[in-house]
């Protein structure tokens, strides 16, 4: 396993080697089965454990055997405890969402602040299995059917080829330790009542159900990329944006004999979900309208126009003042006076503090709004920025600009304006940052 893991490596993730890595380990066979593998080939890595406090003394046992592990292999870790009972009741979640999203928010949190590249996972094949049939027996399309993706953003799954088998025998034969969850054995949530009664009948019917079914995903997979090619072809030509407005032109949709299945593609990121009122748009009076979270889409005559509902709090603005050394609403970031400048982090920009003007304000942007982005000569109008980045209407939407005195000193997370660059003539510079 350990050469087939190497080559698995080597073809799809080469850049990893030189790679500051952050593995999420639970303790578990698969996650120890991990570390073992990649330190073996002398890959860089930190450990990550998460306590979510839900086995009582388990869960801290499970601390101490990470720890114990890291120490012994003298790898870098972190752990953390999470009182995610409460945090499931506050925001009125399941335990296994409100686990997921304190674990991920934690490790990106990481990623950031130990200047690491890649989260590693150890999911493995049974588990996209698992994820493959929760997503069918709730009805899906194509894509909740092509299983657990082997690179997602920052996070990257290693042992995605790998059956739970190969990794067992793998750790028998390598004497390899682990923690069993005791929570694993509970037929309480739907993936393990899969695990333990359904794939097990499967596997009888069929022995070879697991390499099967990596053949079946890689097919799958294939045809999803397929429907993603010719959905942003007919994309350029039914679809026009513009500024912060995406226009679907009816006349050429409706040539389509199966014109919903674009809608979908096209419309699924934004947050839709009510797909059957969406499908009457397309043939209602001007004026009708179908709303998500954060966007409205709108028939009016030949087209369906989707717009971002944030337009109505355009005007909502919010100051920060010269004592505040720290943001939280509505974004998070902080202000440092600093003396060099040579130590740079991602998504923080350095500005010289005279040429600033308290309070300063944070606003949306709007229509009309331009910079002079930091190396260029001249101004910009935003909406030409964003359209030379190639942002989407959700980018677009996303976007907050930090301003003094209404001119704009950072598209943030994007371009700091050059009026307010540092220079060699600066007495007080300010760092700002992204937390």
């Amino acid at each position: 396993m350990l050469i087939k893991f190497q080559n698995q490596l080597n073809q799809k993730f080469p850049f990893l080697k030189e790679k500051k890595l952050l593995l999420a380990i639970s303790g578990g066979i698969d996650s120890m089965v991990l570390v073992h593998l990649l330190h073996e080939l002398k890959y860089s890595f930190a450990v990550a454990h998460c306590n979510f406090q839900l086995r009582n003394i388990e869960s801290n046992e499970d601390e101490s055997f990470v720890i114990s592990v890291c120490e012994k292999l003298k790898t870098p870790f972190f752990t953390v405890k999470f009182d995610t009972k409460k945090f499931a009741e506050d925001y009125k979640l399941s335990i296994q969402l409100a686990a997921r999203k304190l674990r991920y928010d934690w490790f990106y949190e990481l990623l950031e602040k130990e200047n690491c590249d890649y989260i590693l996972t150890a999911h493995h094949l049974d588990d996209s299995l698992e994820t493959f049939l929760i997503n069918f027996t709730r009805g899906t399309g194509l894509e909740g059917l092509t299983g657990i993706p082997v690179q997602n953003d920052k996070i990257i799954r290693p042992l995605l080829p790998f059956s739970r088998k190969e990794i067992e025998d793998f750790a028998h034969e390598n004497k390899i330790k682990w923690r069993e969850d005791s929570s694993n054995a509970s037929d309480k949530y739907l993936r393990n009542k899969l695990r333990h009664d359904v794939i097990p009948t499967l596997k009888e019917l069929q022995p070879n159900l697991i390499s099967s079914f990596d053949k079946t995903i890689e097919n799958l997979q294939q045809s999803q990329s397929l429907v993603e090619d010719a959905s942003k072809l007919v994309y350029k030509i039914v679809v026009e944006e513009q500024d912060n407005l995406l226009k679907i032109n009816l006349k050429e949709l409706l040539k389509l004999p199966n014109y919903n299945a674009y809608l979908f593609q096209w419309l699924k990121d934004f947050g839709f979900t009510a797909w059957s009122d969406i499908a009457d748009l397309v043939n209602a009076q001007s004026g009708k309208q179908v709303f998500c979270e954060e966007f409205i889409l709108l028939k009016d005559r030949d087209y369906l126009i989707l717009s971002p509902k944030n337009e109505i709090d355009l005007e909502e603005v919010f100051l920060v003042y010269k004592e505040e050394n720290q943001v939280n609403i509505p974004l998070k970031f902080e202000f440092c006076n600093i003396d060099d400048t040579t130590i740079s982090v991602s998504n923080s920009i350095f500005v010289d503090e005279d040429k600033i003007q308290f309070p300063l304000m944070l606003r949306k942007w709007r229509e009309g709004d331009y910079f002079y982005p930091l190396g260029m000569k001249g101004k910009k109008k935003l909406s030409k920025y964003f359209k030379d980045e190639k942002l989407s209407l959700i980018d677009k939407s996303q976007v907050w600009l930090l301003c003094s005195n209404n001119q704009i000193i950072w598209v943030i997370g994007k371009r700091q304006d050059e009026r307010f660059k540092v220079e060699t003539n600066t007495n007080n510079i300010v760092q700002i940052r992204i937390k």
